[in-house]
């Protein structure tokens, strides 16, 4: 993955609102009148929301006559779980070393006590 597709699927993630629709749609298709249900906004800003997923590849919507779903597509998921994975592991290496030389000063310290 490109960093800039990487780019794209964090910049709309980045909104609550798009984070939300893709939460419905890892249930099932929707459509847009059903996606735009739960929140407080027009029509037209729910599709604005809508193509930002979709140009992030997000989403891909359907069309089976009158009814247009929309459907989660979760490949730049993965891509961008894989992303924050490698750094995931970074901190939990160095987390681990802190802990190990946390009790290695902890041993020392009781040692130290000891000898008094």
């Amino acid at each position: 993955m490109t960093s800039d597709h990487l780019s794209a699927t964090f910049s709309a993630l980045a909104d609550p609102t798009r984070r939300a629709i893709l939460a419905r749609l890892a249930s099932g298709e929707a459509s847009v009148s059903e996606l735009a249900e739960p929140f407080a906004m027009s029509m037209p800003a729910v599709s604005k929301h809508l193509k930002v997923l979709e140009r992030a590849g997000l989403i891909a919507r359907g069309r089976e006559a009158q009814w247009r779903p929309c459907r989660l597509a979760a490949r730049p998921l993965k891509d961008a779980a894989a992303w924050i994975d490698h750094y995931r592991r970074f901190w939990e290496e160095s987390l681990d070393r802190l802990d190990g030389y946390l009790k290695e000063l902890q041993a020392k310290e009781k040692k130290n006590g000891d000898r008094k």
